[in-house]
């Protein structure tokens, strides 16, 4: 039963289907955090603010002091940030902050437009800063474009774990970002989002097999759209057919059955209904015409999507070890940050 349309190799950028735009995959080893919490070693050498070589363990991307995405702006989609391990410290236009990592979700919809930093703190000072997240970007139906700005958290704690198989010695999971599987739903996502409706069928998974283990996905739909990447293992078996480790396949809609072969391996899911509109992207916008990229330009050059708050363009929220958020109604959630990874 064939079950692979097409397969490809992964990169930084991972390839998509609608209405998912594209999926960014950052592993990075950084070194022990300085009293900036910025990385403990020499920058000399590398191209700062444009720090991209996947060649090193780590990389500083735009930032200068501190690794991440200092002040940029964004209209007409949303963006999935899931944090395996590390933290990101999140500021916007809207004067609202957060610290999340080691398992969380920040879902945000920037809708009509809003600014917001990606920093990426090294709290550690006496060992290593690893980070591991994948970030998602969204789009949003025609409707939906202009929508207020929104984000919310999915913190660790609430978001389901489903043990697959249920022998002592395995550890195989599926981790429930959004969507359902089986009888158990995810977290809410973000009000306005395409995967607000349960009818688009839009499903987010992160999966660790371990070896000879094996998971069946059904299908929800004929239209529904699915892709699976391979970010970790030798090879999984969908179907009997192989795909080969660090690469990504789209596949049929039909149920896929998943099996390791010599490895422990980890995979994420995409999966939906498409919107079926025209998209046009063009940098940090993405509207269904030209006409409206355009007008996004002229929206942000003369309002600035409500301007910068902060008194820095890549604000971090302090050395202490916390998880949190604070949003522009005075609200804030708070968590305890949980035994590092080692």
């Amino acid at each position: 039963m064939t079950s692979i349309i097409n397969k490809s190799e992964l990169g930084f950028h991972w390839e998509t289907q609608d209405p998912f735009l594209f999926c960014a995959h950052h592993i990075d080893k950084y070194p022990n955090g300085n009293d900036v919490l910025g990385p403990d070693k020499s920058l000399l050498g590398r191209i700062m603010g444009q720090d991209f070589d996947l060649s090193n363990d780590w990389k500083m991307y735009h930032g200068h002091t501190v690794p991440g995405f200092p002040e940029h702006p964004h209209r007409g989609f949303e963006t999935v940030t899931i944090v395996l391990e590390g933290f990101v410290d999140h500021s916007d236009s809207a004067g609202q902050a957060g610290r999340y990592g080691e398992g969380d979700v920040q879902w945000m919809t920037a809708g009509r437009g809003m600014q917001h930093s990606e920093m990426f703190p090294l709290l550690r000072r006496d060992k290593e800063n690893h980070l591991h997240l994948f970030q998602v970007w969204l789009n949003l139906p025609k409707k939906s474009k202009f929508v207020k700005p929104h984000f919310k958290m999915l913190w660790y704690e609430d978001i389901p774990i489903i043990v697959i198989n249920e022998d002592e010695s395995s550890n195989s999971t599926l981790r429930l970002i959004a969507g359902s599987y089986e009888d158990v739903k995810a977290v809410a996502p973000a009000p306005d989002s395409w995967a607000s409706d349960n009818a688009n069928n839009l499903d987010i998974y992160i999966v660790d097999l371990d070896h000879g283990d094996s998971i069946t996905l059904p299908s929800k739909s004929p239209t529904q759209k699915r892709a699976v990447y391979l970010y970790q293992g030798d090879e999984l078996l969908i179907n009997d057919e192989i795909l080969p480790g660090n690469y990504q396949a789209f596949l049929s809609c039909k149920a896929s059955v998943f099996k390791t072969t010599s490895s422990k391996v980890s995979f994420l899911i995409l999966q939906s209904e498409p919107i079926n509109e025209p998209v046009t992207k063009y940098g940090p916008f993405v509207m269904n015409t030209e006409d409206e990229i355009k007008q996004a330009y002229l929206d942000y050059q003369n309002t600035r999507f409500g301007g910068w708050p902060w008194n820095r363009s890549d604000p971090v929220h302090g050395s202490e070890m916390v998880r949190f958020a604070s949003y522009a109604d005075g609200s804030r959630e708070e968590r305890i940050v949980r035994a590092f990874k080692g």
